[in-house]
């Protein structure tokens, strides 16, 4: 009956939820192209045969696009038979998804959450296994693949304990969606007690670890690009606040002006979050009186240079290779922190703000490791860079921690791998 309801409302819902994009596509026009894709209405991408195996994987945005390359290059490897297909919900998403794979994949936006389009989703792809990324639940796409026999597996899945209680409210619909899921592969250990307390059957709940530990930093060391040349050679020290969030920048400018009376030579490398804020963030800088570069000038640093903005997609490891101290943003505005693990992986110390709920178990566990810092407000992230730039021996210790737990936690793959194998027809 709830589902019915959530349906009838979604379809009422269905012109203002078309209004924001269109708005939201004011600023990032990506935002109103393809979208019969968004109701299943699209052409099936050239090449595709629905007489193969189809392995669907869902990622939201862009971090669930990275934590699932891993997966879908084990996927192409270990099913050579079976045909990809990726969805993601945002153009960002999108983008990384084609960066990511290319045409190794058929990719897609995911439909809504409507009956109409989600069945009709399903007849297009035929999909043998859907393996959703993390925590997405959509009533009707969970009940319609169940009923046609998808085999469904939640992967790399995380429930917070505040959206353990937002799902508890809705009593039977969670209860249901969990128990019409095959396998859920969670993070951790509390991850799993709350599945289980919400419904989900703890034979189908295992834990795996989070596949985000398993950070590729092959990626970004090419040489011979001007800007980020001139920063790796200039010796100065580099602070980077890597995914900032709307409004969380005037924090980071406040904390790095009192940095700049103790290291007036520290560099601010400002990487905002979504693309259509570039603009908007380098005005704020100028306005505080700071002298900035853009990375999109391809111009080399100068000494007078304080802030590079990273108005580019697609090169957050060369930024993180250049940093002496990592602050990693969405964590000092209500958004959760992106992902803390890449400055980990490379040995660079991490330090994020309170809103920690998209990575709280890893930044628990960094943070018990001594690879991670927390601070409140701007003046005790100034405080901890200050501290950190003195102290070269407890960036050390910190980089080298964070470096030992990435390499002690990348057991996920192969466990969910044996999942799957489980949950596809034997050849």
């Amino acid at each position: 009956m709830y589902r019915l309801l959530y349906s009838a409302l979604f379809y009422v819902a269905v012109p203002f939820i078309c209004l924001r994009v269109l708005l939201r596509s004011l600023r990032a026009p990506a935002y109103r192209r393809r979208m019969g894709e968004r109701f299943a209405l699209a052409h099936t991408p050239a090449g595709f045969d629905r007489s193969r195996m189809t392995l669907w994987v869902h990622a939201v945005s862009v971090g669930e696009s990275a934590a699932a390359a891993p997966l879908v290059h084990r996927l192409r490897e270990q099913y050579p038979q079976a045909q990809i297909l990726v969805t993601t919900m945002t153009p960002t998403g999108s983008d990384r998804v084609i960066s990511l794979f290319g045409d190794k994949v058929y990719h897609r936006y995911i439909p809504y959450d409507l009956p109409g389009a989600v069945s009709r989703f399903l007849r297009i792809y035929d999909p043998t296994l859907l393996v959703l990324m993390e925590t997405e639940l959509w009533p009707n796409l969970i009940h319609q693949c169940h009923a046609r026999g998808v085999r469904l597996l939640l992967a790399n899945a995380r429930l917070s304990e505040r959206s353990a209680r937002g799902y508890q409210r809705l009593g039977v619909t969670t209860r249901t969606m969990l128990q019409q899921i095959d396998a859920i592969a969670a993070q951790a250990e509390p991850d799993a007690r709350r599945f289980v307390m919400l419904g989900a059957d703890a034979a189908r709940v295992h834990v795996t670890g989070s596949l985000k530990f398993l950070v590729d930093i092959s990626a970004g060391e090419e040489k011979g690009i001007s800007i980020f040349d001139s920063i790796r050679h200039s010796g100065r020290p580099v602070l980077l606040a890597a995914s900032t969030r709307d409004g969380e920048e005037p924090k980071v400018l406040a904390a790095f002006r009192q940095c700049l009376t103790r290291r007036p030579d520290l560099l601010l490398l400002l990487i905002p979050r979504h693309p259509e804020r570039f603009d908007r963030v380098a005005r704020l800088c100028e306005e505080a009186g700071y002298r900035l570069l853009r990375r999109s000038s391809n111009k080399p640093v100068a000494d007078a240079d304080q802030i590079v903005l990273g108005d580019s997609m697609g090169e957050m490891l060369r930024y993180t290779r250049l940093a002496t101290i990592a602050f990693v943003g969405g964590s000092l505005v209500n958004t959760g922190c992106q992902n803390v693990l890449e400055p980990a992986a490379l040995g660079v110390p991490v330090i994020t703000g309170p809103s920690q709920f998209n990575f709280a178990t890893i930044c628990r566990q960094l943070e018990s490791a001594g690879a991670l810092l927390t601070v409140q407000n701007a003046d005790e992230l100034a405080a901890a860079v200050i501290a950190l730039l003195k102290d070269q021996s407890r960036r050390q210790g910190m980089g080298q921690a964070g470096q030992t737990l990435v390499q002690a936690n990348r057991n996920a793959l192969p466990a969910l791998m044996s999942l799957i194998a489980e949950l596809l027809p034997a050849n």
